[in-house]
């Protein structure tokens, strides 16, 4: 009988075991005199969070990596795009400008495939904000490792969309033509060469994945537009050897109160308390956040086909407790495997 490659990722998936990764945790009781223990994740589980972005050119990851640590902003960001669909050109880059998102949200409005794929699979955008948050230089370190592993899979390979070069140990990704940006389609869990296990629930987007071993390209997404605001294309980039993401040439900072860096908790740093923000996970709504239309609490949970303009279904059931748990758990509490219990993942998720 011929096994499909897919197939044998979600054989791989279902055969793996995995240690769960706690959610973060702000304190736990110790000794008198002892800091409070940091959980990290494990390689393993860093490769199964960066594998549907690690491909991507070197600026996109930038901007995803930096948006992943505002997840309400991206739901709200993607809610928007949907609603605005006939804004086009300068207009659309106007009205995006007049938001309060942050400059790595507002770019990725440029890619809605990719937008959407953070708003849909939310459990993985917090994982993989609240990852780098709290052990950036791990994340980046992963993002290489998988392109290592693409690249000799014969995957990874220089294209007339994008230009893969390799300088020391490191790869790197950047448009062939530097006006005119192709964003990858591939399946994260099969473009690798060796199956990797699929992360818990993932929802494929049509626009950034493809049923096949191989990567493909759409259309070609013209970033001129846009290159005259403060947060486009050109104003992002990753610095492979510092370890940081840049922002206008400048090492990025994420100001997002969702992720409290654990590390600086352990050693006795105390998050800060930000105007109408939730250092302390017990409120939604941030400065220059969610419009009241969105904060108004429905009936029914997370709903992924919604009709536009239902903002708020994208937040009922997370409005309780710390949004750094709420999102993330749903995500990490079987971080590792393909399967819960017997069966597939229902409600839309991964085959």
């Amino acid at each position: 009988m011929k096994w499909s490659r897919r197939f044998l990722a979600l054989l791989v998936s279902s055969s793996l075991v995995v240690a769960p990764v706690q959610a973060p945790v702000q304190a736990q009781t110790q000794p008198s005199g002892e800091t409070p223990q940091v959980t990290q994740p494990s390689p393993e589980e860093l490769d199964q969070l960066v594998a549907p972005i690690a491909l991507y050119p070197d600026a996109l990851v930038a901007q995803i990596l930096a948006a992943a640590t505002y997840p309400t902003e991206v739901v709200e960001a993607d809610r928007w795009v949907q609603e605005n669909q006939g804004l086009k050109g300068d207009a659309l880059a106007k009205a995006i400008d007049a938001q309060s998102w942050d400059p790595s949200v507002k770019a990725l409005t440029q890619f809605p495939s990719v937008l959407a794929m953070l708003d849909k699979n939310l459990s993985w955008t917090s994982s993989l904000g609240d990852a780098y948050v709290n052990g950036q230089q791990n994340v980046l370190d992963a993002v290489q490792v998988m392109r290592q592993r693409a690249q000799r899979a014969g995957n990874l390979t220089s294209t007339p969309q994008e230009s893969v070069t390799t300088q020391g140990q490191t790869i790197v990704i950047e448009p062939a033509n530097p006006e005119v940006v192709y964003v990858p389609q591939y399946d994260p869990w099969v473009v690798y060469g060796a199956p990797l296990a699929f992360y818990p629930g993932w929802i494929d987007v049509p626009g950034v994945f493809i049923d096949g071993p191989g990567i493909a390209f759409g259309l070609g997404i013209g970033i001129g537009v846009f290159a005259g605001f403060g947060w486009g294309w050109h104003h992002w980039g990753t610095d492979w050897r510092g370890h940081d993401l840049t922002y206008d040439h400048e090492r990025y900072n994420s100001h997002s109160p969702t992720f409290i860096n654990r590390h600086d908790l352990s050693h006795g740093h105390a998050p800060l308390a930000r105007s109408g923000g939730f250092a302390h996970g017990n409120s939604f709504s941030h400065a220059g956040g969610l419009s009241p239309a969105a904060r108004a609490p429905r009936a029914g949970g997370l709903s992924r086909g919604a009709p536009s303009g239902m903002h708020s279904s994208a937040f009922s059931g997370f409005n309780h407790g710390g949004v750094a748990s709420a999102f993330s758990s749903r995500g990490r509490a079987s971080f590792g495997g393909g399967f819960h219990g017997s069966g597939f993942h229902g409600g839309g998720g991964h085959r």
